[in-house]
């Protein structure tokens, strides 16, 4: 308990020691953490999702997730996973974004969609 209970002190007063220490050893290191590689990676595209980032911020965590061991379908799953936490709006912002990141237009695939279902005269 002691690990835990140093680790959030440190993290609220804001250690710098520390945490330049844990940004030091970059996004990899999991041993600050305590988390699997496949978690960790997980935890980080939760965290692009939630402060709406760009597509290309979302490379770096879908490379390390799949390095861990993550299918594409699972990296699809944490926006599952977010919806009862961050609510619709953010998950549906998010969704092209990571599916470009993931080589998908989801836009594109709409756009297909709806020529498909327009009436033929």
């Amino acid at each position: 308990m002691e690990g835990l209970a140093d680790t959030l002190v440190k993290l609220a007063i804001h250690d710098d020691s520390y945490i330049e220490s844990v940004l030091a050893h970059g996004l990899r290191d999991t041993e600050a953490s305590g988390l699997d590689a496949r978690t960790q990676a997980f935890v980080r595209v939760a965290a692009l999702v939630a402060v709406d980032a760009t597509p290309s911020a979302y490379m770096c965590a879908i490379e390390a997730a799949i390095a861990a061991g993550a299918s594409l379908d699972d990296v699809v799953g944490v926006l599952v996973a977010l919806l009862p936490s961050i609510g619709s709006d953010r998950v549906v912002s998010a969704a092209p974004k990571l599916g470009l990141a993931l080589g998908y237009d989801v836009d594109e695939a709409l756009e297909e969609l709806d020529e498909a279902e327009l009436p033929r005269t």
